[in-house]
């Protein structure tokens, strides 16, 4: 039983990297948009939006590694 748990937990944190990813390509996207660039001209940040795909992103892709790499 201790081996499927290991792989379950593996396989989670392959899913959580694969979600990171995609978030950080999802608020990348984001911050090309017309909106996004009237909001860096104007204030010099990214939109709030934009920063949580991006903080999510980075949070899952984490988080999934260390599952992944977890013994």
């Amino acid at each position: 039983m201790e081996k499927g748990l290991g792989t379950t937990i593996k396989i989670i944190g392959l899913v959580l990297a694969v979600i990171g990813i995609g978030f950080a390509v999802w608020g990348y996207q984001l911050s090309g948009s017309v909106a996004s660039q009237v909001t860096q001209a104007v204030t010099g940040a990214d939109t709030d939006k934009v920063m949580t795909y991006y903080i999510f992103g980075a949070v899952s892709f984490i988080v999934g590694i260390y599952l992944f790499r977890k013994n």
